[in-house]
């Protein structure tokens, strides 16, 4: 992820949606299994900015370079965050 952040300005436009689409997936990703793990907090704040991306990642495509990097920057310390305080994955899960 920090690859397709360090190049965002060689991407066209449409390039730079799709980074954003692929960064409100995976932070979907994550809200659910913080969910399913108990940290509703994170799960919200996950969810939350998935959607915001997701909705407006049109315009965050055509937006400055500057905020789209820290937009991006942000979602990905989100994700590792996440990754780093919980290394193993989920097989499995039920909510009741």
């Amino acid at each position: 992820m920090e690859e397709q952040i360090g190049n965002i300005g060689d991407l066209s436009i449409e390039e730079r949606e799709d980074v954003f689409v692929d960064v409100a997936t995976a932070l979907e990703g994550t809200a659910r299994e913080a969910f399913v793990e108990g940290n509703r907090h994170l799960a919200a704040l996950s969810a939350n900015m998935a959607q915001a991306i997701r909705v407006n990642a049109d315009e965050l495509a055509r937006d400055d370079l500057r905020n789209t990097k820290r937009i991006l920057q942000q979602a990905a310390a989100m994700i590792s965050q996440f990754n780093a305080t919980h290394p193993y994955r989920i097989v499995g899960h039920a909510v009741h």
